[in-house]
């Protein structure tokens, strides 16, 4: 994959006001086959930010080129026969997704050629997808606290396909997982229903530290594109940002309301946002002081959220219409 650029970070004082000026593009799908069937569950951008993916309860699993909204200009990838629960791009190659399913599949997709490369059972209900840094490994989460090793091997896309490993119980409720930035895979982070993150040394899964992050349930999880911060969301609608380095919290963001169900961290790792499905608002945080400085109003929750990899532009669900990306429609950041 060719080096990419990202867009130069804009300080703090002068965000709120160059990111009001950001217009909101809406993506409209006309796929939904029953009145209110088409909840979007997962949305990714690819490495490069020049495609979005956006998986969704009623079995729709589309493409989108951000700058052209109409759905004539999209790919729907169909194979999967229950709802899309996650969608995830190889870290390394920007044509390679994966997408895992209520339908006990894991499958890799060649958005060029519009194929299915590979297909994966994993003997459950799939939840979650973590893909490490280098594209090796895709680890899957299904519904039964089960994880799911994939080896992505051939080198990619039209490669060899995918095999998966040993299944891994976990003895608690496990949620959303990560990998570290480290290149091969060195750890795994791993949220949990007793409020806490376990780091794991990978492929090992020996305990590293325990992260007493919330109260009760962790949800979401995200590491910034430099790894210096961790951040946790939960069902008490708190946001922690954890120190990399030495592991403790240095922050908690209050401006949530209901469970955060998603996090997503700016291209330069200055500003972060949470998604839940309670409120009508998001409220974009600057991470190194935990200042709240500036607010979206949306129509209805957005649970789901993603900055562009490159710029700041910030992908949402939730909109009745579909999804919605502040900045596709025009602006300068």
């Amino acid at each position: 994959m060719a080096p990419i650029n990202p867009r130069r970070s804009v300080p703090k004082d002068r965000f709120s006001s160059l990111f009001s000026t950001l217009k909101p593009q809406t993506y409209h799908d006309p796929s939904s086959r029953t009145p209110g069937s088409h909840t979007l569950r997962t949305l990714a951008w690819n490495p490069t930010g020049l495609l979005i993916a956006t998986g969704s309860a009623d079995r729709t699993l589309r493409i989108w080129n951000p700058e052209k909204a109409s759905v004539k200009n999209s790919t729907e990838l169909r194979a999967h026969t229950g709802g899309i629960e996650r969608v995830a791009w190889n870290p390394t190659r920007e044509a390679e997704l994966a997408s895992c399913s209520s339908d006990g599949t894991v499958r890799f997709w060649d958005v060029r050629s519009k194929t299915c490369t590979s297909t994966v059972q994993v003997g459950g209900e799939a939840f979650t997808l973590a893909w490490a840094a280098d594209g090796s490994v895709v680890l899957v989460g299904r519904k039964d606290d089960t994880l799911v090793p994939v080896d992505v091997v051939g080198g990619g896309v039209g490669g060899a396909g995918a095999a998966a490993r040993q299944a891994l119980p976990q003895a608690v409720q496990t949620n959303q997982t990560t990998f570290s930035h480290a290149v091969p895979p060195r750890e795994l982070l791993v949220t949990t229903g007793e409020g806490s993150v376990k780091v794991l040394d990978w492929p090992s899964m020996e305990g590293l530290h325990t992260l007493h992050a919330h109260t009760s349930a962790c949800f979401s999880l995200e590491l910034c594109p430099r790894g210096k911060y961790l951040a946790v969301g939960g069902s008490d609608a708190l946001i922690t940002l954890w120190d990399t380095t030495e592991w403790v919290s240095r922050r908690s963001l209050s401006g949530m309301v209901g469970a955060v169900r998603s996090l997503s961290f700016s291209f330069d790792g200055s500003y972060i946002v949470g998604g839940s499905d309670e409120g009508n608002g998001l409220e974009i945080a600057h991470v190194e002081t935990g200042e709240y400085i500036h607010t979206i109003t949306t129509t209805s929750p957005a649970p789901y959220v993603a900055w562009h990899p490159l710029r700041y532009w910030l992908a949402y669900s939730g909109d009745s219409m579909g999804l919605k990306i502040v900045g596709a429609a025009g602006g300068n950041l």
